[in-house]
């Protein structure tokens, strides 16, 4: 995540947008969302792509949830077809319109911009009649959706790759219990349900409720093979374990198996 900025939005703007639905308070957010610490920093977009780049190159890529478009920029790197980024709130899409060349490019792949529902997804039936992409990524998105959600997203998603496609993306080691990100983690999970229990619209966001273990169960539920990928460059927990990962879940052609790592 990027760090604090002036140009961030002010305690009042957060509070408006915290205030609104999921969709009209990133509608609201949307033109200073890059100067916020919800953006995927460039690090970790980075070192996704250096984790891709030897598993393809890719065909088509969607970036999922796909924000102000700072994930398209990795599907750029890696695949040689289209690239399509996807979200539910106008706002975001019309900054990533604004940071990504959309259409035709001589040098790289043909970039498009859709307005949906991850929970819906409008590709599941292609002209053809086949699934559309070779590779699905999403960062920092899973925190909007309530755990019971996960199935039928992942559904989705598998609905959309073709067999032997990926869906890729990274997770952050939870903050050990007693830490103080961890209090702060709690805190905000508690003001949170707090406020969706006594203010409607709900604004849905628990990033606690996003645990790999449960991850993994509901994506191979779904039908894909998992396997986890450190990213070194952000170095190990005192007890050994990635600080931060990358999960690569392959739809797999029937009968043929990846061993989970």
């Amino acid at each position: 995540m990027t760090g604090n900025s002036p140009e961030g939005p002010t305690l009042r703007e957060l509070a408006v947008q915290a205030l609104s639905s999921v969709e009209h308070g990133y509608d609201l957010l949307a033109p200073k969302f890059d100067h916020t610490p919800f953006r995927t920093s460039d690090p970790i977009l980075d070192a996704v792509a250096s984790v891709l780049g030897p598993l393809g190159p890719f065909g088509d890529g969607l970036d999922l949830c796909c924000g102000t478009g700072a994930g398209l920029e990795v599907l750029e790197r890696v695949c040689r077809g289209s690239v399509t980024g996807i979200d539910i709130s106008a706002g975001m899409l019309e900054v990533a319109r604004r940071r990504v060349v959309t259409g035709e490019r001589a040098d790289g792949p043909r970039v498009a911009l859709v307005r949906g529902d991850a929970r819906a997804l409008p590709f599941a039936s292609a002209p053809s009649g086949s699934p559309a992409f070779d590779l699905v990524v999403s960062f920092g998105a899973f925190g909007h959706f309530l755990p019971g959600e996960f199935p039928g997203l992942f559904t989705q998603v598998h609905s959309v790759l073709r067999p032997g496609g990926r869906f890729a993306f990274p997770v952050v080691a939870p903050a050990r219990p007693g830490t103080p990100a961890y209090w702060a983690l709690l805190g905000f999970d508690a003001v949170m349900r707090v406020r969706n229990a006594v203010w409607k619209p709900p604004f849905v966001m628990y990033y606690r409720a996003f645990r790999l273990a449960d991850v993994r169960r509901e994506l191979t539920r779904v039908g894909f093979d998992v396997e986890t990928r450190a990213l070194p460059e952000f170095g190990r927990r005192p007890d050994g374990s990635p600080r931060c990962r990358m999960v690569v879940a392959t739809r797999t052609p029937a009968g043929y198996s990846v061993s989970s790592g």
